[in-house]
């Protein structure tokens, strides 16, 4: 029944369509798999807003139950919070019932054990999806004991003991949570620091009635920017339905790109931790390399995605590793990623005195970027090596993350999709005539090739 669901089959986490390919009976068994393969004595479990996730959440409980664990159930959560419960208090896992970014009729979920770490794609992982499929589950001599916890306010404070509260001014933001789980936590959080909220999509709806509530689609960012361009605002940030992915917008509506977001945030840390060792990812290079080196910081770059980013900043041990795709990894915050301080922070850099888009300025005037482009294909390998072959260029694999080609002043990184059949292609050069030069060889190899 299992064994070709797809929504097994990526790397480390579960997600697919409800019912067909997820649905009650499955979940009951990954409650009972997690159980079994990492046998905890107490488990946190949340959800986002999607409107099956009560009945799924429900069914994860009973597995868990049924297996002998004692499951705390911590309601409507964003993804941090999932860490926050876990790292926090200390206990021996989590699992939030969500699809992330994905659209309405998709439900998954998401790991970790104690210490909020995430499950390997290649070991405990591995091992729940095998016991998923083919396990035969037998209920324990004693059920396990339901409780429930409050998380919201213990998370705020958490989030804004980090930062110097004195340093934020009260701005006028626009925030747009995209009817997800930062509705709730942006609420709170206006309580705790006053700022003028200018609220897009900010009222909870599973449904997502706009569509994909993914902020990092281009077709997705137009109402955020007009709605700029309408109040005026200091700045404007926007969240994708679990909470755990932000993108940010100067105050004439601009769009900044993930790559300069890495050099702004990594310039900002560095300021207090000198010397400190930040990871970012090998998409898009050139600015977050030059800023963090400039800034006397040790420059890492590490595998993307979010168990490797994880992995990378607790065994490099480093003050934080970020993603141009919005993730923001922390030390001091179990090794996770954590938009609401990123968006702290941001709040943090313009309340010093300067415009984002002047902070940004720089950056958009030297590094060059396409932004991330997603194609959907009909073989990513044989399409991905059409492109490599024929695009030139100094070729070079690194952590199984892609491909790498450099020329003499651009450079291109081509990346199937870890969770979706998409190729994901990302250039930067010394121009803006190069890097669409390249773009448009690419976008040409693919529509030869498919």
């Amino acid at each position: 029944m299992y064994e070709d669901n797809p929504a097994l089959k990526l790397p480390y986490d579960i997600r697919g369509t409800y019912p067909d390919q997820v649905n009650e009976e499955m979940f009951e068994r990954i409650g009972r798999a997690f159980a079994a393969v990492i046998k905890p004595k107490t488990v946190v479990v949340g959800r986002d807003v999607r409107i099956h996730g009560p009945q799924m959440q429900k069914a994860i409980i009973n597995g868990l139950l049924k297996s002998g664990v004692d499951v705390v159930d911590i309601g409507v959560i964003s993804t941090e919070m999932l860490y926050f419960a876990v790292g926090e208090f200390g206990y021996d896992g989590g699992i939030s019932v969500t699809a992330s970014h994905n659209p309405a009729e998709y439900n998954g979920t998401k790991f970790v054990k104690k210490g909020s770490v995430v499950l390997s794609p290649d070991g405990d992982f591995k091992d729940v999806k095998e016991l998923i499929k083919n396990g035969e589950f037998k209920d324990a001599e004693k059920a396990g004991n339901l409780s429930s916890r409050e998380l919201l306010n213990d998370y705020i404070i958490k989030i804004t003991s980090m930062i110097d509260l004195t340093t934020l001014k009260p701005l006028k933001i626009v925030v747009n949570p995209n009817f997800g789980a930062d509705c709730m936590v942006l609420k709170e959080l206006v309580k705790k620091i006053p700022f003028e909220l200018i609220p897009l999509n900010a009222e909870a709806d599973g449904n997502f009635p706009k569509g994909r509530p993914d902020p990092l689609v281009p077709e997705n960012r137009a109402e955020t920017s007009e709605l700029i361009k309408q109040t005026h605002p200091a700045f404007g940030v926007t969240w994708d339905a679990d909470g755990d992915r932000c993108f940010f917008y100067d105050e004439n509506g601009d769009f900044v790109d993930g790559s300069y977001m890495v050099a702004l945030v990594a310039k900002q840390l560095l300021k207090k931790h000198p010397g400190e060792k930040i990871l970012h990812e090998q998409r898009v290079i050139w600015a977050a390399s030059d800023t963090i080196n400039e800034n006397g910081g040790k420059d890492v770059i590490w595998r993307a995605g979010n168990v490797f980013m994880k992995e990378g900043v607790r065994t490099q041990n480093a003050i934080a590793g970020i993603e141009m795709s919005g993730h923001y990894f922390w030390r001091d915050l179990y090794y996770c990623d954590n938009g609401l301080l990123a968006f702290i922070m941001v709040w943090q850099m313009v309340s010093e005195g300067n415009k984002l888009s002047e902070l940004v300025k720089d950056l958009r005037q030297k590094y060059f970027v396409s932004g991330e482009v997603n194609f959907t294909v009909k073989d990513r390998r044989a399409t991905l090596d059409a492109i490599v072959n024929q695009l030139g260029g100094k070729y070079r694999p690194e952590f199984n993350d892609g491909e790498i080609v450099d020329g003499r002043n651009w450079r291109a990184n081509v990346r199937p999709s870890d969770t979706e059949p998409l190729l994901r292609i990302n250039v930067e050069g010394k121009n803006q005539k190069i890097v669409d030069q390249k773009m448009k060889e690419i976008t040409e190899i693919i529509h030869a090739n498919n």
